[in-house]
């Protein structure tokens, strides 16, 4: 072996160069906290330092020592957040950290710093000095050593090449390629750190001309109507079709059913687009299908409701700092409190939505007269099986499971299950909290859009496509609570409207109609609460070729 490496030394260079990334992505990958993909790029991208020992081969030994010490000092950060949240550091949690003052952090640290947390830190640094001090000197062969470079040359900046070939689009190829990069020690740092500007800017922009909206004219409030206290949970990718609330045979909604006498269960709502941002900007916003462009120039529901007097808190388990996310941060930016908990740099990472009891709980207790809480869940984003833990791996078989499933696609279909199955533990808990609060309450539980998981004979198909639609896409769950204070103020029960056909791109109406809250450009006739409700063509497709816009109730909108 110690032959090899001295024909080789390029091997022992390459296992001291990649050990800075490759301990933390393969602990994320071991762990199951993420996919491969940050592994592999962090194996693939780790030759970059060996260009600068092959091209200087007689000072190899102090080049390594010196790139060494900088990607130790960078992966201890990587090593100790992973350690303290379980997450891989990126560009959220750089938008944490910039969120946070000098006195969170100390507090911070003196919290979460275990005595164990030394031994890690010590066992991991000394390992690469061993490694270091093996290193025999770069061969001095030009010609071997221009063919090592050449190819990690290749290696590193394929991504771009081959994409900006695909896309001939500079910046696209760019970003790629900084994709790739980003798992490896430093780049995460400093990629991490360059898209926490740009979207910080995107952000400062976004929020300037939020801040410059003019207030609703005439906002009226019904005293006997308003909450003291109201949560807003808004789903993620929960079609519910699999929920057994509304008729599913899986028992995956156990915990609601429970509390089926205390809800409010409407039967037909749809989102208007089957993606998050564009989904919730018509939810959050009283821009529709029609007109998208109204989320930008006019004011949002937060922005009425903290006219209205509500404290707002948002709190979130979805990423922050993401160039799709970005519009999401801004929502919950102009909120008074807002609680970010999911720091990983990709989606497909297990981060289980439980964590978002405790600052629930926590926004709970504040005092003010009334409260806005908006708790936005990961749900049963895909990749299913990173949405719950173990123990809610319930469906492992084919009870239940339709006769067209495919071998191939039963882990997943039951995946969803289970994440479906944990999304109902985790909105009853949520309910559960509220309840001990026994205060003048309103709680409404919706999903952005829903998710088509091989619900269909026609065809064999897991996600979202906008330009091949069906009723699984669409269809989410809405769901009320009330405390039994305000359902007296209310006098009426909502289950009367439990019928009516509804699209959330509406629910800008409904929700102030919900709290007694009126204002200037109100329109009652789509609200679903109220007895001026107009069924209105519930549209879907893509504003952006209004033409090509469907209705979701016509005879042929969906093929299956």
């Amino acid at each position: 072996m110690q032959l090899f490496v001295q024909k080789h030394p390029v091997l022992l260079f390459y296992i001291f160069f990649s050990y800075f990334s490759i301990v933390t992505q393969s602990l994320i990958y071991f762990f199951q906290m993420s996919g491969s993909t940050s592994l592999r790029d962090a194996i693939l991208m780790s030759v970059i330092w060996l260009i600068p020992c092959l091209l200087l081969p007689k000072n190899s030994k102090f080049i390594a020592a010196i790139l060494g010490l900088i990607l130790w000092l960078s992966s201890l950060i990587s090593l100790g957040y992973f350690l303290i949240y379980g997450q891989d550091f990126s560009q959220s949690a750089i938008f944490i950290i910039f969120e946070s003052n000098t006195a969170e952090g100390g507090e911070f640290i003196r919290s979460y710093l275990r005595w164990w947390h030394i031994c890690i830190f010590l066992i991991y640094s000394v390992i690469p000095i061993v490694i270091w001090k093996n290193i025999p000197t770069m061969s001095a062969t030009p010609f071997s050593n221009y063919v090592y470079t050449a190819c990690f040359i290749v290696i590193i900046c394929w991504p771009f090449f081959s994409t900006l070939i695909k896309t001939q689009n500079f910046k696209i190829a760019s970003n790629h390629l900084m994709a790739r990069l980003e798992p490896a020690t430093p780049w995460n740092i400093i990629v991490g750190y360059l898209k926490y500007r740009e979207q910080l800017s995107a952000m400062t922009i976004l929020l300037g001309s939020n801040s410059k909206l003019p207030p609703v004219g005439n906002l009226t409030k019904d005293k006997d109507l308003l909450p003291d206290t109201l949560v807003l949970v808004i789903g993620e990718s929960t079609n519910r079709q699999r929920m057994s609330l509304y008729g599913y045979p899986r028992e995956t909604s156990p915990q609601l059913t429970k509390l089926l006498e205390e809800l409010t269960i409407f039967n037909h709502a749809i989102s208007p687009r089957p993606y998050t941002i564009e989904a919730l900007q018509q939810i959050l916003s009283i821009a529709d299908q029609k007109n998208p462009e109204r989320f930008f120039s006019q004011p949002t529901l937060l922005n009425i409701l903290s006219q209205a007097g509500f404290e707002t808190t948002w709190i979130t388990n979805h990423q922050t700092q993401t160039r799709r996310n970005t519009m999401l941060t801004v929502l919950s930016q102009t909120a008074d409190h807002h609680v970010y908990l999911n720091n990983n740099r990709r989606q497909n990472a297990a981060q289980f939505d439980e964590v978002v009891l405790e600052p629930f709980s926590e926004a709970l207790k504040r005092t003010g007269p009334h409260k806005l809480i908006v708790v936005h869940l990961l749900g049963t984003h895909r990749k299913y099986d990173f949405r719950y833990p173990k123990t809610y791996e319930k469906f492992t078989n084919r009870d239940g499971v339709p006769e067209w499933i495919k071998d191939s696609n039963l882990e997943e279909y039951n995946s969803y299950d289970n994440a479906i199955l944990y999304n109902d533990y985790i909105v009853a808990s949520l309910i559960a909290r509220l309840k001990e609060k026994n205060d003048k309450a309103l709680f409404i539980y919706l999903s952005d859009h829903g998710e088509e998981v091989f619900d269909y004979n026609q065809k064999s198909f897991c996600g979202r496509n906008e330009n091949s639609p069906s009723q699984a896409m669409y269809t989410v769950p809405f769901i009320t609570w009330m405390s039994k204070t305000l359902r007296v103020a209310h006098k009426k029960s909502w289950n009367d409207y439990s019928e009516r056909f509804f699209s959330t791109s509406d629910f800008f109406y409904t929700l102030p109609d919900m709290i007694g809250i009126n204002f200037d450009g109100m329109d009652k006739t789509r609200s679903l609460v109220s007895k001026n409700f107009v069924r209105h063509t519930r549209w879907i497709g893509n504003p952006r070729y209004p033409k090509n816009l469907k209705d979701y109730d016509a005879a042929n909108t969906f093929l299956d």
